[in-house]
């Protein structure tokens, strides 16, 4: 239980008494010849499936400490900033367009959409007349779906995918109410809007048969894992199983291709697939192998002109050849080279048409769009001319078409969505990103430098400044990582991140190794033992910025979630002195003992990405070496804002519980520390957008405070 009788040494006397959660002396873990202790072990319900189902199950004691954290950190981050947090909230919502809406993407006689109304949390689902698709009068609108009807009553809803059946006569969604990622999967009428059947505990993934007569789902085992497929022949109400995977270090998923005539059922962990196909269209589930998982071999399939071309880094093609193999024998020995390996040149993307195969690559750290006539293979490219900036593709529902959507933004250029016609190469801009409170990309400067690694790798970093913005080191930064699964984030535009930029921080991302960032081989470089490279790489980015003059030490506040809230605890471990501040999103800084559950959904499955701790000696002294919560000692760590939610199967409520309660006893002299857990949500934190705002307008409130941006006596005295 809490216990909040003592107060840290050495500190000022604060507004409230943090927590401070018993300890477990005993509780100590042998493993491979090596003892470590966990005095924090008590905080991790042994009967945590149960309470991502319902949360009321929670063991009371924990319950009592996490009400204590959250108490604490109300009363002394969220009560004293609330005028802040609510002037962000005000100008974020203002840059939104409220009764917003995607463009419609065209399918036979229908056109279908989403759109949110003035004031509405939920997306609502929708479709109009194809001949009136890019006619925005609301009297053609056949309304599908209300997302903001479904969540009536709901702490937590999220809506993770909605699909026509291939006649347009059935609506199929996926709803998780709890933000534990099971997902209901619900079949509907289309035209009026009738449940026809249901099915629970899924993983919230689906396809259609061809004739619209089943769904492929995808479903979930009693640890959380994707692992099996099904298939409901829809008005028996029964499921044929399609397949299930055995290793619990493989995830389940299913696929259709964009010709419709196949459904592909995949099993990968991070670094390793399978991929198996059946034809749609008849009663046989039988699945044909293409080729054999292989460990570290990663490929993907589509179909186009007569074959399956396969994107694969089979054979040393490190950054992915193209490669093409007939139906019905699709076999490795059957393999053509289509686009060889062009090591530098990663294919992130490759998208099918009757008559063009569209691919998207990254070299030198930007995309770029490249498009290939069927007929006669000649290629042209579609470049755009910033120093950064984020390309996203869609081939939409149109086989036979000649038409390409593509969306492009950058950290200062709202996103611009366009369709370009791959024949005559004319793009057709169809909607431009509106900010309602107004914005001028020439108010700001993007800018990307590279900063030289420990071993003189250099590392991209993006940064976005307002024009006035002065650069002689008295700047505050926001220094954004993440750097694990291959995960580049991309060079976007956000229009939360200008209430920052326009209180006079740099937000700078750092696209450290284990990004794919500059091709797969920089994210080989960050991951197992080479895993310390992703975190000296982020020091390296700040130390660098600090060198040329952006900002000064102590003025850089980290941010990074999940796996990169891993790399903000590493960081503060190895350079506490460079941050005025952490944010630590749903931090994974338990990764010893993670890596080392293999009952618990994630871990199988990332040993490829992490090592196996149970097994092999190396990874365990690897891990322990890096790991937050393992390494936590008396340093004088910058305050911090740790995050997490109750429901979370990604990562668990008690690895952020149990590194706070560490951070509290052994560095009393560092912080504060403020844990606030979501008691309704899970990884992706409250659902609703405007809800979210407001975690947003939380964490960018405590930056604020952390520099001295802000006139606020958070937590007192030199504690600033």
């Amino acid at each position: 239980m809490a216990n909040t009788s003592d107060t840290p040494p050495g500190r000022p006397s604060p507004l409230a008494t943090p927590p401070r959660a018993r300890r477990d002396e005993h509780a100590v873990i042998e493993q491979l010849e090596r003892s470590r202790r966990d005095p924090y072990a008590w905080l991790k319900d042994n009967n945590w499936r149960e309470v991502m189902r319902d949360t009321s199950r929670l063991r009371a004691d924990i319950r009592v400490h996490l009400d204590a954290e959250n108490a604490f950190t109300q009363a002394m981050l969220e009560a004293p900033t609330a005028p802040l947090q609510e002037k962000l909230f005000e100008e974020m919502r203002g840059r939104i367009k409220e009764n917003d809406s995607t463009v419609p993407a065209i399918d036979g006689p229908w056109s279908y959409y989403r759109r949110f109304r003035e004031g509405g949390e939920y997306p609502l689902f929708a479709r109009r007349p194809s001949q009136q698709a890019f006619d925005s009068d609301a009297a053609h609108e056949h309304l599908m779906l209300d997302g903001d009807a479904l969540a009536k009553g709901c702490d937590y809803w999220d809506i993770r995918k909605v699909s026509h059946s291939p006649d347009h006569r059935l609506i199929a969604y996926a709803v998780d109410d709890k933000g534990s990622e099971f997902y209901t999967l619900h079949i509907i009428d289309a035209a009026t809007g009738a449940e026809l059947e249901s099915i629970p505990d899924t993983y919230g993934e689906f396809v259609w048969s061809k004739d619209a007569s089943s769904l492929f789902w995808v479903a979930r085992d009693e640890n959380a894992r994707p692992v099996a497929v099904f298939c409901r022949r829809l008005g028996r109400g029964t499921d044929e199983l399609v397949y299930r995977e055995t290793d619990p270090g493989f995830f389940v998923g299913v696929q259709q291709s964009q010709s419709r005539d196949f459904i592909f059922i995949t099993a990968n962990d991070h670094t390793t697939t399978e991929w198996r196909f059946l034809r749609t269209g008849g009663a046989d589930l039988s699945l044909t192998l293409i080729a054999e998982r292989e460990p570290g071999v990663d490929y993907s399939v589509v179909d186009f002109d007569g074959r399956f071309w396969i994107k694969s880094n089979r054979n040393g093609a490190v950054d992915f050849a193209l490669v093409s193999a007939p139906h019905e024998r699709p076999a490795e020995e059957n393999w053509r080279i289509e686009i060889p390996h062009r090591p530098g040149v990663l294919i992130l993307d490759v998208e099918p048409f009757a008559d063009f195969l569209v691919r998207m690559e990254r070299e030198n750290g930007l995309p770029r769009i490249v498009v290939r006539e069927r007929a006669n293979g000649a290629e042209h490219a579609i470049d755009f001319a910033e120093q950064a900036y984020s390309l996203g593709m869609s081939n939409g529902y149109l086989w036979q078409s000649p038409w390409l959507r593509f969306e492009y933004s950058s950290p200062s250029t709202p996103a611009q969505v366009f369709d370009y016609n791959m024949t005559t190469r004319e793009r057709v801009l169809r909607k431009t990103q509106q900010v309602p409170s107004g914005h001028n990309p020439g108010d700001y400067i993007v800018e990307r430098i590279d900063a030289p690694g420990d071993d003189g790798a250099l590392v991209p970093v993006t940064m976005l400044r307002h024009r006035d913005t002065p650069l002689d080191g008295t700047a505050p930064v926001l220094l954004y990582g993440y750097g694990s699964y291959g995960i580049t984030i991309p060079a976007d535009f956000r229009t939360g991140r200008l209430s920052l930029v326009s209180r006079g921080f740099i937000y700078a991302v750092a696209d450290v190794r284990g990004s794919m960032a500059k091709g797969y081989q920089w994210y080989l470089d960050g991951k197992l033992e080479k895993k310390t490279n992703t975190f000296t790489d982020f020091i390296a980015a700040g130390r660098h910025l600090v060198a040329r003059g952006y900002t000064s030490p102590g003025r850089i506040v980290g941010m990074g979630g999940s796996a990169g809230g891993l790399l903000m605890g590493v960081a503060a471990n190895l350079d506490p002195e460079l941050f005025g501040g952490i944010i630590a999103a749903v931090p994974f800084v338990d990764v010893l003992n993670t890596m080392s559950d293999e009952t618990l959904p994630l871990t199988p499955p990332e040993w490829p990405e992490w090592g196996n701790p149970l097994i092999d000696a190396a990874a365990y002294d690897q891990i322990e070496a890096y790991s937050p919560y393992d390494q936590v000692s008396r340093r004088n760590y910058p305050p911090m804002l740790i995050t997490g939610g109750l429901t979370d199967p990604r990562v668990t409520y008690w690895e952020p519980a149990k590194w706070a309660a560490r951070l509290r006893h052994e560095a009393p002299d560092g912080g504060p520390y403020f844990l606030k857990i979501n008691m309704d949500a899970g990884h992706g934190g409250v659902s609703g957008r405007f809800a979210s705002l407001r975690e947003t307008a939380l964490e960018f409130a405590f930056a604020l405070a952390c520099v001295g941006s802000a006139d606020i006596p958070v937590w007192g005295g030199s504690q600033t």
